[in-house]
């Protein structure tokens, strides 16, 4: 589980676990980190940057010392851009926070999918999860950088559900706007205080746009991985699960 500290992350990590799964854990936040091991002693979790090859790789190897085996990668790594359009960016930040932004929400993914891929080819049925967003479907819900990033999620979905297809089945969950979230935004854009999840009035925000008037948890969106992960879903590659109020239908 890449990227477990918090909000959907963390949400993800208790569902599998109530399902009787064993979780290994990467979180980049120190603090997060110390909570994780503090309120689920025993679980192996690794401190560092899911960006980069080295951490994923010690998270992978804490996973299979721990377990003898790994089935199932998730990654919800995501930094976000505050709805910040082009004629907002300024061009002197252009280049920065465009390796920042698709560092963490696209190369992360790579990284996490790299280093586990010995060992998931070794299962009997190995499944990956990546996070999109509904941004990556519909116009408004980010700015320039983070919607183009969350594409590219959506690329690596297709692509790698074709790669590597039979052995492991690649899918994505795309949730909507999430309650208590501690999505952060990019610090190359002087960003890295601000959080998602602290918005005023957030809740009331989330379930005025959406048709079934909800306004979604991480733990709602965590059972979309669950149910990815699941010999219930064998069937199932190359695609995406969308818990998000009903975007989809909205007049």
């Amino acid at each position: 589980m890449v990227g477990a500290g918090s909000g959907i992350g963390r949400a993800v990590v208790d569902a599998f676990r109530a399902e009787g799964a064993d979780v290994a854990v990467l979180e980049r936040d120190a603090a997060k980190c110390a909570a994780l091991r503090e309120q689920i002693p025993g679980m192996p979790v690794v401190t560092g940057d899911a960006t980069t090859r080295a951490a994923n790789e010690t998270a992978v190897r804490a996973a299979l010392d721990a377990f003898g085996g790994l089935d199932v990668l998730v990654n919800c790594v995501g930094i976000f851009d505050f709805y910040r359009g082009i004629s907002e960016l300024d061009p002197d930040l252009v280049d920065e926070a465009f390796d920042e932004i698709f560092a963490a929400n696209v190369k992360s993914h790579l990284h996490a999918v790299k280093a586990a891929l010995p060992a998931l080819r070794r299962g009997a049925h190995g499944s990956v999860i990546l996070t999109e967003s509904t941004s990556a479907y519909y116009p408004g819900r980010g700015g320039v950088l983070y919607v183009s990033s969350k594409f590219a999620v959506r690329g690596l979905v297709t692509a790698l559900a074709h790669e590597l297809a039979p052995e492991i089945r690649v899918n994505g969950v795309a949730p909507g706007g999430t309650l208590n979230t501690d999505l952060r935004g990019l610090a190359s854009l002087g960003l890295s205080d601000r959080s998602l999840g602290a918005i005023p009035g957030r809740e009331a925000e989330l379930a005025g746009r959406v048709p079934l008037r909800v306004a979604l948890s991480g733990a709602d969106h965590a059972w979309s991985y669950v149910f990815l992960a699941s010999e219930r879903s064998r069937g199932i590659t190359g695609d995406v699960v969308h818990p998000d109020g009903g975007v989809a239908v909205k007049g």
